[in-house]
C-alpha cells in the first residue's frame, strides 16, 4: 500500500501558500511534491510569523490551478495520510471544487492513530507528539519540514499496528468506520454513543470547556452534518472538538428553548447568534398630556415595566421601526424621529398624521395597542403542551402573567395543576429569543396552548 503523507500551509483561511505530497511506501519515501502557492491574497503578518512565508516569497509561485494536476497524479492510488487529516483533505478539496473538480482519497489520520497506538499523551499535537517521541522537526510550521516529520510518526505507527491483533489501520480505512470522518481528538466510542433523539448537544475541547451549543431533532445524524461540513469555522471547530455531551429534550421548541438558554449561560466560542449575554434595554409606552400613545426604549433600570427587552439599542430601535412601518404608527411618537413638529413619513403616506391633527387620538391609540397587542402573549397563563421524554408524561412550557418561566415534564396521570406546573419545571429567562421562539411556535401550532383555569392561579 502507498501513502501519501501531507503538509499545508494556508493563509489563515482556506489558500494554500505552501504545499508538500510526499509519497511513502511503508519503508521509505519513493516520489514527492513540494512547493510555494500563490494564494492569490493577502497573508495576514501573524501567519508569516508563524510560518516564515511572506508575501513576497509567494508573488512569482505558482498558483493552485498550476499544482492541481501535480497534486491529483501524485496522491492518486495513495492513502492520503495528514496530521489532523480533515483540515489538510478539506482545503485541498476545497482547492479543486474551486477549479470545478473534486479531489476524494481514502484518508487516515495521525492524530487519530496516535491516540489508538500511542494512549496517554499530554497532547497529540505535531509538535509536543514528536518531542514526546524523540522525533526531531526541521523548518517546524513549514510543508516540507513537518510533512518528513510525519513520515517519521507514522512509520512508528505502521510498525506499532503491525503488533496488534487487530490493525487499527485496517480499521480506520472501513468505510463503515467513520473514523476518517471524525475529528482527531474525539473517541469513535463518543460518538457511536449519542442519541439519536431530539435534543440539545455540546461540543467540548480538551479542557472540558463548551465551545458549541446546537439543537437537533436527531443528534447523531445533525452532529455528524458538522464533520462534513468544509467553511473554515466547522472544520476548526471540529478540530477543538474533543468530547461531545447531549440533554433529550422530547421536542423540537423545548430544545430551541434549552438551546437558548444554555448558550446565554455558557458563552461559547463558536455560537455567535445567541450568546449575548445580558438584555439591558427595554421597551415601555406612555401616554403624553394630549392623551397619545408614545413608544419609547432607554435602559432597563429606567424602562418602567418594560413590555420587552432588547440587547442593544439598534436592536430595540429596528424593533420599533417594523411595529411603525406595519401598523402605520407615527415616528415622532416612536422616537424615531426628534425635534419635528410633523413626521417625514406623512408625506410619503406612511403616517396617517396623527401629528398633524389630521387623524383623531383615538384612532391612532388603536392601532398602538394592536402593535401592542402584537408584542406580548394573547393570554396570559397559559401552557404549551409537548411530547415528552417518555410514554407516560408530556412536557409543557409554563408561561405566568405573560411571562416565560421554563419548561418540565409532568406524568400523565398526574393531576395538572399550577403547583404541580411549578414544582416540575426547570426556571429559566425570559429573553427576547425566547418570546421570538414560543411566538413562532404559537403562530404554527396554536392548538398546542392550553389555557390555565384561574381558580388554579
Amino acid at each position: 500500500m502507498k501513502y501519501s503523507i501531507v503538509d499545508i500551509e494556508t493563509n489563515g483561511g482556506d489558500k494554500i501558500t505552501e504545499i508538500s505530497i510526499l509519497v511513502f511506501d511503508g519503508e521509505k519515501i519513493i516520489d514527492e511534491f513540494t512547493s510555494l502557492v500563490n494564494p492569490e491574497s493577502n497573508i495576514p503578518s501573524f501567519i508569516t510569523n508563524l510560518t516564515g512565508i511572506t508575501q513576497p516569497m509567494v508573488a512569482n509561485a505558482p498558483k493552485f490551478y498550476e499544482v492541481a494536476k501535480k497534486v491529483y497524479e501524485i496522491t492518486k492510488d495513495t492513502v492520503f495520510v495528514a496530521h489532523n487529516v480533515n483540515f489538510d483533505y478539506g482545503i485541498i478539496g476545497k482547492e479543486f471544487k474551486s477549479l470545478g473538480s473534486s479531489f476524494k482519497r481514502k484518508k487516515l489520520c495521525t492524530v487519530r492513530l496516535s491516540r489508538k497506538l500511542l494512549p496517554n499523551k499530554k497532547s497529540y499535537s505535531l509538535g509536543n507528539l514528536c518531542a514526546s517521541e524523540g522525533i526531531k522537526i526541521n523548518d517546524r510550521h513549514r510543508a516540507k519540514g513537518d510533512a518528513d516529520a510525519t513520515v517519521i510518526l507514522f512509520k512508528k505507527l505502521l510498525i506499532l499496528d503491525e503488533a496488534q491483533e487487530e490493525s487499527v489501520i485496517s480499521t480506520f480505512l472501513n468505510p463503515r468506520s467513520r473514523q476518517a470522518t471524525l475529528p482527531p481528538l474525539l473517541s469513535k466510542t463518543v460518538f457511536d454513543n449519542l442519541s439519536e433523539k431530539t435534543g440539545v448537544y455540546y461540543f467540548k475541547n480538551e479542557a472540558k470547556d463548551i465551545i458549541y451549543v446546537g439543537k437537533a431533532n436527531n443528534i447523531k445524524q445533525r452532529v455528524l452534518s458538522h464533520f462534513y461540513d468544509k467553511k473554515k469555522k466547522e472544520i476548526t471547530m471540529c478540530m477543538a472538538t474533543a468530547d461531545i455531551t447531549y440533554t433529550e429534550t422530547g421536542s423540537e421548541l423545548l430544545a430551541l428553548l434549552l438551546e437558548s438558554s444554555e448558550i446565554k449561560k455558557h458563552y461559547p466560542k463558536y455560537n455567535r447568534a445567541q450568546r449575548r449575554t445580558a438584555e439591558s434595554i427595554g421597551l415601555f409606552c406612555y401616554e403624553d398630556r394630549l392623551g397619545v400613545i408614545h413608544l419609547a426604549w432607554n435602559k432597563l433600570k429606567l424602562a418602567p415595566n418594560p413590555i420587552t427587552k432588547f440587547y442593544t439599542v439598534s436592536e430595540a430601535r429596528s424593533f420599533v421601526e417594523k411595529l411603525c412601518e406595519k401598523f402605520e404608527l407615527c415616528p415622532k411618537y416612536c422616537h424615531l424621529q426628534t425635534n419635528v413638529s410633523g413626521c417625514f413619513h406623512y408625506q410619503l403616506k406612511k403616517c396617517r398624521g396623527v401629528c398633524r391633527q389630521e387623524e383623531t387620538i383615538k384612532s391612532y391609540n388603536s392601532r398602538v395597542q394592536q402593535a401592542l397587542d402584537s408584542i406580548k402573549y394573547k393570554e396570559d397563563n397559559f401552557i404549551i403542551k409537548q411530547p415528552g421524554l417518555k410514554d407516560d408524561q408530556y412536557g409543557f412550557v409554563l408561561v405566568l402573567n405573560g411571562f416565560y418561566k421554563g419548561f418540565g415534564y409532568l406524568d400523565t396521570k398526574k393531576e395538572a395543576s399550577l403547583n404541580e406546573y411549578m414544582n416540575s419545571i426547570t426556571s429559566l429567562k425570559d429573553t427576547r429569543d425566547v418570546q421570538r421562539i414560543l411566538n413562532s411556535h404559537l403562530k404554527n401550532y396554536p392548538e398546542n396552548l392550553m389555557l390555565i383555569e384561574e381558580s388554579t392561579l
